[in-house]
């Protein structure tokens, strides 16, 4: 069984999927430890609601310690609003999965976050969106994806109306993503990712 970490930023709703999604045995893993760059974050009540150990920090290199510390086998960035490091990407080489909520590489990378990311989509006119689960590397939502679905724009969404469509599927490629990644069933080949099912 692995142990997670999950980095949060916001209400955690992406973390209480994963919570329950191990809790119930479907993953083959644990919540070791949520972490959160911001004081106030309910994500933090969500961990420690569920008996996991909720830090509130914004030293990188103290992450990086936290997370040896509770030998952490996969990182999970869920709702996480701050750029990781290179020096954090090389630490977890390929331990690091990030959900984001377009189709990327479309709406993504530098201040594209939260429903910033749905009016993106709008502004644009495009018809269709969704969520997209990556490996983290050194840039901005640019590494190997993992799993994405489609999420089809209604004539009359707004942001918030498309975000709450997203979000589910958020949760449920997300799960499914860290279930394979516990099970040992993703290999990466150059920026390919195969799922050995």
């Amino acid at each position: 069984m692995l142990n997670i970490g999950v980095l949060i930023s916001g209400g955690g709703t992406n973390l209480q999927a994963i919570i329950d999604e191990t809790k119930s045995g479907a993953i083959n893993g644990t919540v070791k430890l949520v972490i959160s760059n911001k004081e106030d974050a309910y994500g933090l009540e969500r961990a420690r609601l569920s008996k996991i150990k909720a830090v509130y920090e914004t030293d990188e290199d103290k992450i990086i310690e936290l997370l040896k510390e509770n030998n952490i086998d996969l990182i999970v960035l869920a709702g996480y609003l701050k750029i990781i490091t290179p020096k954090f990407v090389d630490e977890f080489r390929n331990k690091i999965i990030n959900i984001h909520p377009s189709l990327i590489p479309s709406f993504c990378g530098k201040g594209y976050y939260g429903e910033k990311v749905h009016q993106g989509v709008i502004d644009y006119g495009a018809k269709v969106t969704g969520a997209t689960v990556h490996f983290v590397d050194e840039g901005a939502d640019t590494g190997a994806i993992i799993m994405q679905e489609t999420v089809n724009v209604e004539q009359d969404d707004d942001a918030k109306s498309l975000a709450k469509r997203v979000l589910e599927v958020e949760h449920r490629i997300l799960k499914e993503s860290i279930r394979l990644f516990c099970e040992n069933k993703l290999s990466i080949q150059g920026r390919r990712v195969f799922i050995n099912e």
